[in-house]
């Protein structure tokens, strides 16, 4: 019997926003850091650097890139980002304009803190568990909290 990993809807959701993110959720993925504000602000143009710097928190956010349109985020977000890089967040229009700009901002966010693509790190997670297998005991095993976990 075949097993799906996801369902339709979850596969329709998947990589994309779908609701808009709450206060505390733009402060956690979108609040630019030292690191990613100093990349960002090396960028020439405003599109380019409010693009960069909404590429980097939707990546933080959904644990993917947006692929196919990588403009297609909840105007919260960019309103939000914004509002901390100085911007009009009208120039978010721009962003789009030169597909090359969004996969090159894709690789130097992958390059430079050290995401990775599913493919390149499959073998390795594949092995994890398999690591893992024979540190086991027999029965039930303790948690980390103390308590006893199920099976």
């Amino acid at each position: 019997m075949p097993v799906g990993y996801l369902s339709a809807g979850q596969e329709a959701r998947y990589g994309r926003s779908t609701t808009e993110p709450s206060p505390g959720e733009l402060e956690q993925f979108f609040r630019l850091d030292t690191k990613a504000l100093g990349l960002t602000r090396a960028k020439r143009r405003p599109p380019t650097r409010l693009g960069r710097a909404v590429r980097w928190g939707t990546v933080r956010m959904l644990g993917t890139f947006l692929t196919e349109d990588p403009t297609a985020v909840p105007a919260s977000v960019v309103r939000f980002v914004a509002e901390r890089l100085d911007i009009a967040d009208e120039h978010f229009a721009g962003y789009g304009t030169r597909s090359q700009t969004a996969h090159e901002h894709a690789r130097e966010i992958r390059d430079e803190y050290g995401y990775r693509d599913f493919a390149a790190a499959e073998a390795e997670l594949r092995k994890f568990p398999a690591a893992r297998g024979g540190r086991r005991r027999r029965g039930r095993a303790p948690c980390s909290t103390g308590r006893w976990s199920g099976w």
